[in-house]
């Protein structure tokens, strides 16, 4: 114990640990897997950042953006922490380095996206590294249950289990009942383990105004003149609003940059550097800013559309006041932006036909292994990438298919010495290894593609030794490694499935899962129309039980709910379906569903709409602003008609 104290004061700088830290901390270097729900800003990343300085090993962290990334190695390197992070944006030597740093001994934290894990050349890598603490940032986005599923999270527990990583941290802010129960089975955490503390901050000052669309903009120019001052985050849903608040604010006098995720990556960066040195006040922004930055000052976080469920409210407010002084959180609200909300939810609701078209690749494929190009097969399959994803997972836990491995379908290198010179460096029968390499490699100007295939035959070696001779060439700078396309394999660990009754199963769980989704609109829409405490109703969402109402939110002062008005639209008949719907049906060479025709009007983007252009055609998004089951009926009307 006087170890973990001396850390905290020597090496972070503070005299007392926050609530909860302690406990987590203590039974993690006792040797115990655990799990932190803490609100956000509570100091969850103190949690592995201090048990890091007294494991005998690395501590890996997974964290889902690259802006949880940033400012936690920014902090850790701050006090003298060896940490570094693992990045496509990374130059070669700098990846190469890092690699090299971990597999030596030499860093304490490393920090890398889930998606990692898929590239075949950093698990060969990771099997060289000594590895004693897996921390999993917002691990809510393991369950179905979940606001943020991610499927490639449920692979996790068994990332853990391959690498013989002994213990596992789980950090998250916004856990409901059912979450944290998927959390414990599936990494086998006891309740004891689970350390949760509160929910209310009583410095949040929170805020619903009802506001037409109209009126939205003076209200928030209102909101942004008022106490208390300082930096302020806007919320938007869409990055074409984000342009648009941004530049109306501009215009009257406000320096405010917008934030998504269409700009540059090094825009991105600049505008959030400059927003956290302060030299930028505002940022209008999607749900991409925020996660993971360590601002304190934030004065007034600002709901400009509707945010996405309760938990992504929670997520978002928590942003504000983290330094402990009041600060405001305003919603603007009306009812306008739901179809925008539900869209996101019907666009990734694969078709039965789509389903069965991917059962159909599984069970026409010769032998037992099922080799799966993501971009192509969302192509052929018109499901978008990350719900294909999902579909996959469904697979998994159906027994239909089992995960072995991904790997890069090619390799393309660049000699930085010549042939003979990487030749000089063996004997026996390692040289005959090398050569057989060397002969099979294909240079067009600069880069050479390898014929991997090619050398498992010849060589009579197994592809993953070629690999890890790969990597030694790219160790010793003789060679710059790049892998290209990288494919998914599976085993086809059941084939006998009936694929009707499999495809009907699976689109009756998309069903239920979209049904969940719109449902959790509907219950952001009914939290804030309550008439009860916000700031209670709040934290009893999350488990946590207020004896008594704050008497500062919007539902306390007003001593009234608060009704959230929308704009009536025209009826759908006055559109011209067939001028509309003309365009998309000429491009198309085949028959397009009630469904597909739909999302178009209704701006969701799909492969197959994407092959079409469909975005830009005058119908596209035409409806965006009706209820998606309307349009959809509208649409069946004429095509039956």
């Amino acid at each position: 114990m006087s170890a973990i104290q001396n850390i905290l004061k020597e090496t972070f700088g503070f005299n007392e640990f926050k609530p909860g830290q302690e406990q987590v901390i203590t039974n993690l270097v006792e040797g115990y897997s655990s799990i932190a729900i803490f609100p956000t800003g509570a100091g969850k990343s103190l949690c592995y950042q201090l048990p890091s300085l007294l494991e005998s090993g690395m501590t890996l962290v997974i964290s889902p953006l690259l802006s949880l990334m940033k400012d936690q190695l920014d902090f850790l390197k701050s006090k003298n922490i060896s940490a570094a992070k693992l990045d496509s944006g990374m130059s070669t030597d700098d990846y190469k380095n890092t690699l090299q740093a971990a597999k030596n001994g030499n860093l304490e934290i490393l920090l890398i996206a889930v998606e990692r894990f898929k590239n075949e050349r950093f698990r060969t890598q990771l099997k060289q590294m000594n590895v004693s603490l897996l921390v999993v940032d917002e691990a809510h986005c393991i369950s179905e249950w979940g606001h943020n599923f991610r499927p490639d999270y449920l692979k996790i527990p068994k990332f853990a289990k391959e690498f013989n990583i002994p213990k596992v941290l789980l950090l998250t802010a916004t856990a409901t009942t059912n979450v944290l129960a998927d959390m414990c089975k599936k990494f086998d955490i006891p309740k004891e383990s689970v350390f949760q503390t509160g929910f209310f901050r009583k410095n949040l000052f929170l805020r619903v105004h009802a506001v037409t669309q109209k009126h939205k903009d003076a209200h928030l120019l209102k909101v942004l003149s008022g106490k208390p001052h300082g930096a302020v985050i806007v919320y938007v849903t869409q990055q074409k609003t984000a342009e648009y608040v941004a530049g109306m604010l501009n215009e009257n006098g406000i320096n405010a940059k917008p934030y998504h995720a269409g700009m540059e990556s090094e825009l991105r960066d600049s505008i959030q550097n400059l927003f956290m040195s302060g030299e930028i006040n505002t940022v209008v922004a999607t749900i991409a800013f925020g996660m993971g930055i360590d601002k304190k000052d934030i004065r007034k976080v600002i709901h400009y559309d509707l945010p996405k469920s309760i938990e992504s409210y929670s997520q978002e407010i928590g942003r504000a006041g983290r330094d402990g002084q009041p600060s405001l959180c305003c919603l603007l609200g009306n009812k306008d932006s739901v179809p925008v909300l539900e869209n996101f939810a019907y666009g990734d609701t694969p078709e039965y036909s789509n389903i069965r078209q991917v059962l159909e690749l599984i069970k026409s494929t010769e032998g037992n292994l099922f080799e799966v190009h993501p971009y192509r097969l969302s192509k052929i399959s018109d499901i978008r990438l990350l719900t294909l994803k999902t579909l996959l997972v469904y697979l998994e836990l159906a027994k239909i298919i089992s995960p072995l491995y991904t790997f890069f379908e090619s390799y393309t290198l660049k000699f930085l010495t010549s042939s003979e010179d990487i030749l000089s460096n063996f004997k026996n029968e390692r040289k005959e290894f090398v050569k057989t390499i060397l002969n099979n490699c294909k240079t067009a100007r600069t880069w050479t593609t390898v014929d991997i295939e090619k050398i498992v035959i010849e060589s009579g070696s197994k592809r993953q030794r070629i690999l890890t001779a790969l990597e030694y060439f790219d160790e010793k700078s003789w060679i710059i490694l790049r892998p290209k396309t990288s494919v998914d394999v599976f085993e086809i660990t059941h084939k006998e499935f009936d694929i009707d009754s499999t495809a009907r199963e699976l689109a009756t769980l998309f069903l239920q899962k979209e049904e969940k989704d719109i449902s959790r609109i509907h219950s952001l829409i009914d939290f804030f129309e309550k008439d009860q405490c916000l700031a209670r109703n709040l934290s009893a969402y999350f488990g946590e039980n207020l004896q008594e109402n704050c008497n500062r939110c919007s539902v306390c002062l007003n001593k009234a709910p608060t009704h959230l008005p929308f704009t009536e639209l025209p009826d759908l008949k006055q559109f011209d379906y067939e001028t509309l719907v003309r365009p998309l049906l000429d491009k198309a060479d085949t028959t397009l569903s009630v469904n597909q025709i739909t999302r178009f009007f209704c701006g969701i983007a799909t492969p197959r709409l994407v092959q079409y252009k469909a975005k830009q055609m005058a119908g596209f998004s035409k409806l965006a602003a009706y209820n998606y089951k309307a349009v959809k009926e509208w649409v069946q009307s004429h095509k039956s008609s």
